[in-house]
């Protein structure tokens, strides 16, 4: 079962040195000391995800007893609440979600819960403009088997709608009136920069008293995000611009192709673990991975494996070793355990692939 978390310390990287080559990513702290704060004075802060827990915390420091729902790596659309995170929810002074249905079982329940916190759904706020996409629904056996004893003609009446929503997406025009808000906004850094300052706000509302130092904080850490922009943007530099395609399993990284200029293969997205394509449908995405005569195709973290290696084996392309982290940070202290590392890490990973060459990254202040 899934274990609350809550962070009494903090990671900031003001002063730092953060180093990565090839997938290894290291912090160290400056000389400065933060302002610290007796547990009275902390706000309880919930936090949906690993990538907006870092982000809280960064700014927030040790100022506020911050909750995080979901562990790192768990994939967002088939998470299931637990009776802990409604407890953290009902006794929070705020509340911090994703929006854009990232995690549609947490969206519920801060709807449902009635509590006078303020709830924010911070990837909404920071990108209300956002990219539109295809909706891909998660069919997952988890979920089959929790709703095994609700109503059948409830669900015919769902699959005839999606049948239904799936024969007017082949006309363009329906097919345009069928995209959804894509909620991986935090791909493209500017996002992210966006993403601290919505955060920044909503903690000097929440908690006045320490606005000066989350201004401080967020201003320091936002200088990083323009670093790490610009350091993404030199290593995709170095890709052939004939491999410049990223091809991978899942629609996450549409804001990231569009930030970094990337062509857009949508050969393998919308696999998932359940879904076994038929030799048809294999052979038809073998042809569009030749065609697009990249040298690597990536997987991400619970991804349909058999399915990738066939169709790279069969395009005479391989699948990267190292998986992309589409919908979260990887496990606290690996290489991508925070945000900037996790945009470092999954960079290195796509320009190393595409025959780029991936340097260092070097952030100081």
């Amino acid at each position: 079962m899934l274990k609350l978390k809550r962070f009494n310390t903090y990671r900031f990287l003001s002063s730092a040195v953060v180093a990565m080559t090839l997938g290894v990513f290291g912090c160290s702290s400056g000389n400065q000391t933060a302002a610290t704060s007796t547990t009275s004075d902390k706000i309880e802060v919930v936090a949906s995800s690993s990538i907006l827990c870092d982000l809280t915390q960064q700014i927030a420091q040790d100022t506020v007893e911050l909750s995080c729902l979901m562990e790192p790596e768990q994939d967002p659309h088939t998470y299931k609440t637990t009776p802990s995170d409604r407890k953290a929810i009902e006794t929070a002074a705020l509340i911090f979600y994703s929006g854009y249905q990232l995690v549609p079982r947490i969206e519920d329940l801060v709807a449902a819960t009635d509590t006078p916190a303020p709830k924010v759904a911070v990837y909404e706020e920071a990108v209300p403009e956002p990219i539109l996409a295809e909706h891909h629904h998660h069919h997952h056996e988890e979920e089959k088997d929790e709703h095994a004893h609700e109503d059948e003609h409830a669900h015919e009446d769902e699959h005839a709608h999606e049948d239904e929503l799936e024969s007017k997406a082949e006309g363009k025009e329906a097919h345009t009136e069928e995209l959804e808000p894509d909620p991986h906004v935090w791909h493209n850094v500017q996002n992210g920069i966006a993403i601290a300052q919505v955060i920044e706000e909503k903690l000097a509302e929440a908690n006045p008293e320490q606005a000066e130092l989350y201004t401080k904080n967020a201003e320091q850490f936002k200088e990083q995000l323009q670093k790490l922009d610009a350091w993404v943007k030199q290593q995709v530099a170095t890709i052939p611009a004939a491999q410049k395609t990223l091809i991978t399993t899942h629609d996450a990284f549409n804001y990231y192709i569009q930030a970094y200029g990337f062509a857009d293969s949508e050969a393998l997205q919308g696999l998932s673990t359940e879904e076994q394509p038929t030799a048809a449908q294999v052979k038809e995405l073998v042809e569009k991975v030749e065609t697009t005569k990249v040298p690597t195709i990536f997987a991400e973290v619970s991804a349909n494996d058999q399915v990738i290696g066939t169709v790279a084996r069969e395009a005479g392309v391989q699948v990267s070793e190292e998986e992309l982290l589409a919908g979260a940070l990887g496990v606290e202290g690996s290489a991508a355990g925070t945000y900037i590392g996790m945009i470092a890490t999954n960079t290195c990973t796509i320009v190393n692939g595409l025959g780029g060459q991936c340097s260092e990254l070097r952030i100081e202040n």
